[in-house]
């Protein structure tokens, strides 16, 4: 009798879960949000807007609510009165400008911009939960979309992305991606062709950070049809959507300098490719020859011949998008920390990233062979797995691509842990029952690398390391920059790394901000401080610089010193300051040094 009831009661959760898995992921949801916001409330009453990009979004908002053109996206606080090129969109700044406005007659100007900031990273944050949720009720199991919200609380790197402040377009694009994997699982063939169409032209309406997943989806339609002529109305509709989607995008987002043939945003470069790629595609759908063999050749054919075009007509979008002069690839982007592999990271922070990764890959593996027997659904399971797969290995390449590998890997965690559990819950010794599911579910979420780290004591850091880190600190802080904001407006000739936190916040203008588009400007601001000071005497004079500021022991100064331990920044900390700068008392507490430059 307690056996059937225990069945009964197991049978009205798994019901329960599953009829009402839209409600009970929005819940999930609201209780991800309020935990962010209790967590983050700090930053928010600060307005700790932590990254240069997040800075950099609000003053993109801020032109656009104070009236500068849609199409306009220069930032005109930067080396004015020419600007700085930013190669974005507006699409990010919607929801942001939406809310600010929403909120200002109830909070007032400061208190909604806070506010604003807060809630808009949390708004894709929704759509990554649905799009998971929807996978993996699809390609495992109706009711195993919980266990994939577990193993996302142990993703770091992914919800890092979507963290209040975290303004900039990294988590909408990590939003689109899995509405992309969710398509690509969807059994309905023309609603998902549809949805990774539209999904993909969002995407590349925001940036291309994504381009390498989105060709795998695409790529993983392609070869659906190829394996099964059925699939032609999935083909035809992610074909169409794809086309028509990028050039909706393109004349609703590109802005005035992305209507150039530019190679790092949707541009004529990639629209051009879309509606070429759109047209083969559709094309192929429409014959569907009936022998796989002959669809795999149009598919050859058809890439061979996009690739071709995109070679000949850009030959300048060939090699890495950003188009850097190796002279500022040397100064500045070889330097970028998340554009390194992620073994030179520790092996600490490796590990915390790569583990839910390793534990998705297995999971997949598991997936694949338990749907075996259905070729239909083992595409779909493969499908999907591809681009988690792919970001997994590209960790080797470059880190930034750790968000995506988590979130993807998931599902594919999920599926291992929905594997696992059924092994040991069965069992007729509930000790053993207990134990082993909660062994089962920790295994399979990926959740065993942090709990362990959680018990290993980090090493302590190192004298120069705290220095380091406590100046990075103060230096974006609010109460760091109060005194620079009381001094009369101002050119100020700074780092590159604070040039957007800069201007967010203060009256003054700044040269340049980390942006590879401004090249030229990134060059004059690195050379100044590892030349002599004739060379930075020159620089400074370039820009009609009305003060020169720094961040001593931050993390840009470690190039500085290592690279150029005789160079002017190492002579201003040495106390050797050329007469034609005059220092600016600060309090002593100050995180910086100002001097106004006076010849």
């Amino acid at each position: 009798m307690e056996e059937r009831k225990k069945r009964d009661w197991e049978a009205e959760i798994a019901t329960a879960i599953d009829r009402h898995w839209r409600l009970l992921v929005l819940l999930a949801w609201l209780g991800n949000c309020a935990w962010l916001i209790y967590s983050k409330w700090n930053s928010i009453h600060f307005f700790a807007l932590g990254d240069t990009d997040d800075n950099m979004r609000m003053m993109q908002v801020r032109g656009l609510l104070h009236g500068q053109g849609w199409f306009d996206l220069r930032q005109y606080r930067m080396n004015p009165p020419f600007g700085a090129n930013i190669h974005w969109s507006r699409l990010v700044d919607l929801p942001i400008a939406g809310l600010i406005l929403a909120l200002r007659p109830l909070l007032g100007g400061p208190a909604a911009e806070r506010w604003a900031v807060a809630i808009a990273p949390m708004l894709p944050y929704l759509l990554m939960m649905i799009s998971l949720a929807l996978t993996a009720r699809r390609l495992i199991d109706k009711r195993a979309y919980p266990v994939a919200f577990l193993a996302l609380f142990f993703a770091g790197s992914t919800n890092g992305m979507f963290m209040p402040e975290r303004i900039d377009h990294h988590g909408c694009q990590l939003a689109l991606l899995a509405l992309c994997v969710a398509a690509l699982a969807d059994p309905k063939r023309v609603r998902g062709g549809l949805t990774l169409g539209i999904a993909t032209a969002l995407s590349l309406a925001i940036g291309l950070e994504m381009i390498i997943y989105l060709a795998v989806v695409g790529a993983a339609v392609v070869l659906f049809w190829v394996a099964d002529a059925e699939e032609r109305d999935r083909l035809r509709a992610y074909a169409v959507s794809l086309a028509g989607g990028t050039a909706l995008c393109f004349l609703l987002f590109a802005s005035y300098a992305n209507r150039q043939a530019v190679c790092d945003a949707l541009s004529p470069v990639w629209l051009s490719d879309a509606l070429l790629g759109g047209a083969l595609l559709y094309g192929m759908a429409w014959i569907s020859p009936l022998r796989w063999q002959r669809r795999m050749l149009m598919a050859m054919y058809a890439g061979a011949f996009v690739a071709v075009y995109h070679g000949l007509m850009w030959p300048h979008c060939v090699q890495r998008l950003e188009g850097v002069s190796p002279e500022v690839d040397r100064l500045w982007l070889s330097h970028v920390k998340e554009a390194r592999p992620i073994y030179t990271h520790g092996w600490r922070v490796a590990l915390l990233v790569v583990a839910i990764p390793i534990t998705g890959a297995i999971g997949w593996g598991i997936l694949a062979w338990r749907q075996r027997r259905d070729r239909e659904l083992l595409r779909r399971v493969l499908g999907a797995a591809a681009p988690s797969i792919v970001a997994s290995l590209l960790l080797l390449w470059q880190t930034r691509t750790g968000p995506a590998a988590q979130m993807m890997a998931t599902v594919g965690a999920a599926a291992m842990a929905w594997t696992l559990v059924p092994l040991v819950w069965n069992t007729k010794f509930s000790a053993l029952r207990v134990v082993g599911t909660m062994a089962a579910v920790v295994i399979g979420v990926g959740a065993v690398v942090p709990l362990v780290l959680n018990f290993i004591p980090e090493p302590k850091p190192t004298p120069r390391d705290a220095a380091i880190g406590k100046a990075n600190r103060l230096c974006n802080s609010l109460w760091g920059y109060h005194p620079i904001a009381l001094l009369p407006k101002g050119m100020i000739f700074t780092f590159i790394d604070l040039g957007p936190r800069l201007i967010t916040i203060t009256h003054h203008d700044a040269v340049t901000g980390p942006y590879h588009r401004n090249g030229e400007q990134i060059a004059d601001v690195m050379n100044a401080f590892r030349g002599d000071a004739d060379q930075a005497h020159r620089l400074v004079a370039k820009y009609h610089s009305t003060y020169l500021m720094t961040c001593p022991a931050s993390s840009t100064t470690t190039i500085f010193e290592a690279e150029a331990p005789k160079g002017f920044y190492v002579q201003l900390e040495e106390g050797k300051v050329p007469n034609w700068l005059s220092p600016i008392a600060l309090p002593k507490d100050s995180p910086f040094k100002v001097w106004k430059v006076v010849g």
